[in-house]
């Protein structure tokens, strides 16, 4: 039975990725809060990634999945510059910290893969984004370095989601008409499921992505690409 390490499988993106890892695999989690759901596949242990060390896993790795990310959008005068520091720590130094900890452990997978979490705010230019598009640009740049030094033992890719309902968005989505105003500003009339990126995770993991490495995949709803 093959290895899932995912780091922030308690919530949103994160809990929806490790349900559809559980049936068939090992899950080891890892995150400052419990998963309130329980299975014979699963080892949880309560870590702060930025502020604790990371516990020592001895078995193989053969998926590692970094899910912790932020949503901080404010007009580019009213960010501080500690805003774009903690918005790069929790998006590119804790996936760093995580993928230099579990290297060795991962090198010793079978197919092993690395999915990290970029936005389609890095393509799409949106007011308010300017910090979090900043830590996400650097995530995708780190995905085509570390990609291409790790080939071809481990794939290194990402997810890069439009909007989606978990409680990270919640902001967003926080009413009916901010639900519909959401919807109607993507092409496809939709914003995305956690269950729908999971999906994409799930395929960057498996053995159908073999030829797939450094790459961003955007799930966009059709935000990015098109212009209705």
């Amino acid at each position: 039975m093959k290895h899932l390490v995912i780091v922030g499988g308690s919530k949103g993106i994160g809990k929806a990725i490790a349900l559809q890892f559980l049936e068939t695999h090992k899950v080891t989690n890892i995150s400052r809060n419990e998963p309130d759901f329980t299975h014979q596949y699963l080892t949880h242990h309560s870590c702060d990634v930025l502020n604790e060390d990371l516990p020592d896993l001895e078995q193989p790795i053969d998926y590692l999945i970094y899910c912790p990310g932020s949503i901080n959008l404010k007009p580019v005068g009213r960010l501080k510059l500690d805003d774009f520091r903690a918005d790069f720590e929790i998006n590119v130094i804790g996936a760093v910290k995580t993928i230099q900890k579990y290297l060795d452990n991962i090198k010793k997978g079978t197919n092993p893969s690395i999915v990290l979490f970029s936005t389609v705010a890095t393509d799409l230019g949106m007011p308010f984004h300017a910090s979090v598009a900043a830590s996400k640009s650097a995530v995708e740049g780190l995905v085509k370095s570390i990609g291409a030094e790790l080939a071809p033992t481990v794939r290194v890719n990402a997810v890069a989601p439009t909007v989606t309902n978990t409680d990270l968005a919640s902001k967003l989505l926080r009413n009916e008409k901010q639900e519909e105003n959401m919807r109607d500003r993507h092409p496809l009339k939709k914003y995305l499921q956690p269950e729908e990126v999971a999906n994409m995770a799930s395929f960057l993991c498996s053995d159908k992505s073999l030829s797939v490495s450094g790459q961003v995949f955007k799930l966009d709803c059709g935000i990015v690409s098109f212009k209705l």
